[in-house]
């Protein structure tokens, strides 16, 4: 190992992510034959934003180390690379490694799982399922991979043999991560096959194993109540439409930011907007996040985002709007172009303050869907463990996190200075064409008839969302009102429901 590239894993534990990058960067340029140099690299560069870069230098890295697997037969360190792009959503180059992996061996196991995955993700259902069912018939006894194969049968709309899977893992004795997982997916595959009075039994199942399972006890779930106080008492008309009427240079556009909470219809949203010839879609990616951080380095101490951004004049203001649009020049390259850049990330919601602050020339798009089939959907989903989803994993707890956000909505919607337009999710699935036309009008933006082939749009390709393989297929109605199926349910949740249920529902008890 080179003295450049221990000094940059010297700075990295010490996180000291620039001083890294130097140093991976000189260990390159000394041996451009370091592949663990290249790798490195890519991971650091992933970390901060710099994904397009980041993706180079990984993807780079792996098609040297296939030379070496092609040569020595060891994929290990191909496969470590691939899932690396998988962490970072490279699932293009994560598919391109794997599969010229795949031909080096095809009876690897780790090859086909993991090739699995990551088709899953780019929405190859039935290449997806190919590959599950390879791994799987390669480890038939491993647990997890069987729960896997059952998804992708889900996926595949092959239910009765997903169900059948599911049930014969539940029998044998499961590690508590595996039975967690085989509840929730067994729930989802009973709902599709309209055996509702079974289903409920498996998401209380799966809720009470989720207190065992680390990355889930790991999150600290005061953290977004604590942040949604602080916003609702630092937040006002007159911070957020101080910058109000300013002029804004025209390299720092306002986006459009879509919004809404977990499972109300915005990966929809996002995938009509996205059919448009004159869009961009960030798919919950994180720069309001990085843009709040960057305001609190810049303004030390503890005091909260709304009270920093009293403190900042015009200067600091487009210091901001050019840190975002630095992160996604980083994240997108010369992709965005001259296209309306659409900021779709769903919790976006509670940063509304800041954004209104920083952006108070933005579009807001707001997406509202029944509660009671938001709360359903989300309880019933398998979701990445964080601050939020660690709230969606009882019944109770859904519908709590669902009230505190939304009447934090209800609170800020009539003080924002930015314009904003509110759609139903089920009037764009019963009225598709003049919902969304409302939508692009009120954007500026005129109508593109490609926007009705959105699901040719979706496929074969990854969204960050447990919605990818619906949004995929052309609009149906039978997730509109599939609360009705569960009402006894619903009876010691509705006392928490019962006011959003009244403002938002589509339809009474």
């Amino acid at each position: 190992m080179s003295g450049s590239l221990q000094r940059g894993y010297a700075a990295l534990q010490a996180r000291n992510v620039p001083e890294a990058i130097k140093w991976f960067e000189r260990a390159i340029g000394e041996n451009p034959e370091d592949i663990q140099a290249m790798s490195w690299l890519g991971q650091t560069l992933c970390s901060v934003g710099r994904r397009v870069e980041g993706f180079e230098r990984l993807r780079e890295s792996g098609r040297r180390l296939l030379e070496t697997a092609r040569q020595r037969g060891d994929l290990k360190p191909v496969l470590d690379i691939a899932q690396q792009m998988q962490q970072w959503s490279d699932f293009a180059g994560a598919h391109e490694l794997l599969e010229q992996a795949a031909a080096i061996n095809d009876s690897e196991f780790r090859v086909f799982q993991m090739l699995a995955v990551t088709r899953a993700q780019l929405n190859r259902t039935a290449a997806a399922l190919d590959a599950g069912r390879r791994a799987a018939a390669m480890l038939p006894a491993n647990s997890m991979m069987q729960i896997l194969l059952a998804s992708l049968e889900a996926d595949a709309g092959l239910n009765e043999a997903a169900r059948d899977r599911l049930e014969t893992a539940l029998a044998a004795p499961l590690e508590p991560r595996e039975a967690f997982r085989a509840h929730k997916e067994l729930a989802r595959v009973l709902d599709k096959l309209k055996a509702y009075d079974q289903v409920f039994s498996h998401l209380h199942a799966s809720a009470n194993l989720s207190a065992s399972l680390p990355e889930y006890a790991q999150q600290n779930p005061a953290l977004l109540p604590n942040m949604i106080r602080a916003n609702t008492a630092g937040f006002d008309r007159d911070l957020m439409g101080r910058w109000s009427g300013t002029a804004f240079p025209p390299e720092l556009p306002p986006p459009v930011f879509l919004v809404g909470f977990f499972r109300s219809g915005t990966t929809l949203a996002q995938e009509v907007l996205g059919a448009h010839s004159g869009v961009h879609v960030a798919d919950e990616a994180d720069f309001v996040w990085a843009m709040q951080r960057e305001l609190h380095q810049k303004v030390g101490g503890s005091e909260s985002t709304a009270d920093k951004l009293r403190k900042l004049n015009h200067a600091d203001i487009l210091h901001l709007r050019a840190f975002y649009w630095n992160r996604v020049r980083d994240r997108f390259g010369d992709a965005v172009g001259e296209r309306r850049l659409v900021d779709k990330f769903t919790l976006n919601t509670l940063d509304l303050g800041l954004i209104n602050t920083v952006f108070p020339d933005a579009r807001l798009v707001f997406v509202l869907r029944d509660p009671r089939d938001v709360c359903l959907s989300c309880f019933m989903q398998l979701m990445v463990p964080s601050p939020a989803t660690v709230h969606l994993l009882s019944w109770q707890g859904t519908a709590d996190f669902y009230a505190m956000v939304m009447a934090w909505w209800r609170h800020i919607r009539p003080q924002l200075t930015m314009d904003v337009i509110e759609f139903h999710y089920e009037d764009a699935v019963v009225q598709f064409e003049p919902t969304f036309r409302r939508v692009f009008d009120a954007l500026g933006l005129a109508w593109d008839d490609d926007v009705k082939r959105f699901h040719e749009h979706a496929a074969n390709k990854h969204i960050a969302s447990p919605s990818r393989t619906q949004v995929a297929q052309p609009l149906y109605a039978s997730s509109v009102g599939r609360w009705q199926h569960y009402t006894a349910e619903f009876a010691p949740v509705t006392p928490t429901l019962e006011p959003y249920i009244a403002a938002f529902g589509s339809a009474p008890f």
